[in-house]
């Protein structure tokens, strides 16, 4: 019995010699640990802030300029940039936002052809998908933040945006005088184009600064387009239900008595919700950053301190952006119009909205925390269940039923933004996040292991020293292959002397 028992030790304890190496460390939860990541989110989330508030500010300079061209060019500016999103720039950022998880994980691994070859196939990809919208050179920003961001490169991307929002002032005013709507519109056109040139130029430098000849620009094959024709269909909906829901809110707007009078007001008050949720998309691609980085490195316990430190930050946000929502109500209305009737219903609908901000915020970094996991399916669902089963739903018979109008939109949507955190808190709980370690693995080294003849499995390692991850994963493959060759031995030994 003891004999037998001390076997079995004996094999378990070769068993776990065996398995391969796990660079998976356990992270403890203390004040020094909160600090430290307060920190790294510091250096990638404030850049990002001030980038999507200079984007976001544009958008509400642009509706200050209609404003006072007059109350049917408001609403109708409204109703532009609500056809705009809908067709053209949602599916975009939707598209691109693909690159986050792909190119977070594959920076934590220290893998530049993975991320060399996204970019491009995202490039690609995004040209196919703009042919019928048109204006793809508009649109490359969309690419080149993400893969910028996803290396935790974002102050170009503050720089190039406040560079913009810097000329869109004065563009505005020289071209909405000269040609009223029309050049509004441009003035729009004139500081993305600034945008475009201003990445793509860091990135070509970029590229060569740091002599990154490995290449691995075209080394795409069936499985990398699936999977990231995958990962972009989930993104796309994910981000196009979300924008989408926003968009509808305008659209019923319309349908309501005084229609013109309440879509200024809705324009006006989306306008500060815009520049809220600049912040709340920084704070979602911080964390989505650092997920996929730590995910992409084998460190699930790090990865799992950055959720739960960045959930904590987006209560705290949350909060304080209702706040500022409720005391910028007396003036956000005199900035945009003279009308009196919408200062006033812009008043009361800010009283309305700062609530929903106060849970926005927490779902927007949820919904980063999903993306850096590569499962931006999870945050669909969230928002197919709570924006368009509940929000739109009970929107529609609070306004028109109840005739408590846009109040009564608003306290639908309300209602869908507090269902879509509790579903996307629940995902969030039941993820394993040892098993996502593993799952980033396989997609940053599977495919340099795969492609590794037996033979030359030394020198991949050799030819990945600054790689850790995808030496210990080709050194475990070593370890197995040897283990395997040892067991066959006894029996061609065997095989021989039947023969």
């Amino acid at each position: 019995m003891s004999a037998s028992s001390k076997q079995g030790e004996k094999q378990s304890t070769n068993d776990k010699a065996n398995r391969p190496p796990s660079n998976t460390q356990k992270c403890p939860f203390n004040v020094k640990m909160v600090l430290e990541e307060l920190r790294l989110q510091r250096g990638i989330a404030l850049p990002l802030v001030a980038m999507n508030i200079a984007c976001f500010a544009k958008t509400a300079i642009t509706t200050a300029f209609l404003g006072h061209l007059g109350e049917l060019n408001l609403a109708g500016g409204a109703l532009g940039f609500t056809f705009a999103n809908v067709t053209g720039f949602s599916v975009l950022n939707g598209l691109s936002a693909a690159m986050e998880p792909i190119c977070g994980q594959a920076h934590g691994a220290n893998n530049v052809r993975l991320l060399h070859k996204t970019l491009l196939m995202t490039t690609l990809l995004l040209l196919l998908a703009s042919l019928p919208i048109s204006f793809l050179w508009l649109n490359v920003d969309k690419i080149l933040v993400p893969y910028l961001s996803s290396q935790c490169i974002t102050l170009p991307t503050m720089f190039s945006s406040a560079v913009a929002l810097a000329f869109h002032i004065p563009v505005n005013m020289v071209l909405s005088k000269s040609m009223g709507l029309r050049g509004v519109s441009i003035s729009v056109w004139v500081t993305d184009l600034m945008v475009v040139i201003l990445l793509a130029t860091y990135v070509v430098v970029l590229e060569r600064r740091n002599g990154r000849r490995i290449g691995g620009w075209w080394d795409q094959n069936m499985m990398d387009w699936i999977r990231l024709i995958k990962l972009c269909g989930s993104c796309c909906l994910n981000t196009c239900l979300e924008w989408w829901c926003y968009e509808i809110l305008v659209l019923l707007t319309g349908h309501l008595s005084n229609a013109m009078q309440e879509v200024g007001v809705i324009a006006i008050v989306l306008n500060f919700d815009y520049l809220l949720y600049s912040v709340m998309l920084s704070l979602a691609t911080c964390v989505s950053t650092r997920v996929s980085n730590e995910l992409g490195a084998n460190r699930a316990g790090y990865a799992y301190k950055s959720a739960r430190v960045s959930l904590v930050v987006s209560v705290i946000s949350g909060c304080v952006g209702g706040s500022m929502m409720v005391a910028a109500r007396g003036i956000w209305g005199n900035l945009f119009s003279r009308d009196k009737g919408v200062i006033k219903g812009v008043k009361k609908t800010m009283l309305l909205m700062a609530l929903v901000e106060v849970f926005n915020f927490p779902v927007a970094i949820c919904g980063g925390i999903v993306r850096g996991t590569a499962r931006p399916w999870l945050g669909m669902y969230a928002n197919l269940g709570g924006f368009y089963l509940l929000a739109v739903p009970l929107g529609v018979i609070f306004a028109f039923k109840l005739r408590l109008g846009l109040a009564g939109l608003i306290i639908g949507f309300l209602i869908g933004v507090v269902t879509c955190l509790i579903l996307l808190l629940m995902f969030i709980v039941r993820i394993s996040w040892e098993e996502e370690a593993t799952k980033a693995q396989t997609l940053v080294c599977a495919t340099q292991v795969e492609e590794s003849p037996a033979n030359e499995v030394s020198e991949s390692i050799e030819d990945h020293e600054n790689d850790q991850v995808c030496k210990e994963t080709l050194s475990s493959q070593i370890l197995v292959s040897e283990e395997k060759l040892d067991t066959l031995e006894p029996v061609n030994k065997i095989k021989s002397q039947i023969r």
